[in-house]
């Protein structure tokens, strides 16, 4: 039974489990059983006031099963859509910060990790203003890869999305904050790459999940495959420590979570609740569907093709 606390401050919740899947369940356990009520910007009329926390959820292996949870509302082909999305294959759908009528997306997370950048608003002389491209932009993703492989215990591999001169002015800026990484190495010679990543706010039912998996293959294609294509080591995923300052549910998406998820707690085994990613099914939906996904973003391109 739902029992969120009546209090002046916001609850910091701690969740870690081996595995993606039970360190998604468990935080959304501990949301719905310690959580506080909250308004939103985003709610409509007669929307339910949201569940919200601060969390900090540990995947202490995350590339082992079970790594698929069953209740997050979504499906295979869109945790595959949205792997190519953070590793940049949408990065053409941002507008263009120069035309007001371009309504396209304000960024996408892997656009300002590889090319962070700014601009600025200058002031005409009839007193409209223009947002103008101040000219730099930094491929954090390289510059944390080779700060890796040059020293892996350095503490300054890190990445951030926000741009305040932009995110502070905008509707939906982004929630993805900053991603830290470290590198251990075992008595084998092993390296394990430790990550922390920060959420300013998090959709906690909506699209938590997808972001964790995301995240996860994002460092491995993207960071461990290639510090070990440089360094020539063998590099594994360490612990993942994902911080979340609004871990929430939404008011309207309790009812949904409850049927899917809480009341499904007590007479389902985590087995019956999660997939293997390595079950060969799943693997084969997993794969087959990158080709669906390009289509899809080809399929944008050409309707928006004037922009």
């Amino acid at each position: 039974m739902e029992t969120y606390q009546k209090m002046n401050n916001i609850p910091v919740l701690h969740v870690s489990a081996e595995s993606l899947a039970e360190t998604y369940e468990a935080a959304l356990v501990q949301l719905y059983n310690q959580g506080t009520r909250f308004k939103t910007q985003y709610d409509k009329p007669g929307d339910p006031m949201s569940l919200d926390c601060t969390m900090n959820a540990t995947i202490l292996n995350p590339e082992i099963d079970p790594m698929i949870h069953q209740a997050f509302p979504g499906g295979i082909d869109e945790l595959k859509e949205y792997v190519l999305e953070l590793k940049g294959f949408k990065d053409h759908w941002v507008k263009n910060m120069n035309d007001p009528k371009d309504t396209r997306w304000e960024y996408t997370y892997h656009g300002r990790l590889q090319r962070y950048g700014s601009w600025k608003e200058l002031v005409n002389d009839n007193g409209s203003q223009e947002r103008k491209d101040v000219g730099f932009q930094v491929d954090q993703v390289e510059h944390v890869i080779q700060k890796l492989v040059d020293q892996p215990f350095t503490r300054q591999a890190q990445m951030i999305t926000w741009m305040p001169n932009h995110d502070l002015q905008v509707y939906d800026p982004p929630c993805l904050q900053s991603l830290w990484y470290r590198i251990m190495e075992d008595e084998n010679g092993l390296q394990w790459l430790n990550c922390n990543i920060r959420f300013r706010s998090n959709d906690a039912w909506g699209a938590s999940f997808m972001n964790m998996f995301g995240f996860i293959q994002f460092n491995r294609e993207v960071i461990a495959d290639e510090i070990s294509r440089r360094n020539g080591k063998e590099v594994r995923l360490g612990r993942m420590n994902w911080q979340a300052d609004s871990y929430h549910i939404y008011g309207r998406d309790i009812q949904q979570a409850k049927e899917m998820l809480f009341d499904r707690l007590d007479f389902m085994t985590l087995e019956d609740r999660t997939f293997n990613f390595q079950d060969d099914f799943i693997r084969e939906m997993y794969d087959n569907a990158e080709q669906t996904a390009l289509m899809k973003i080809k399929k944008y391109d050409q309707e928006h093709a004037s922009l």
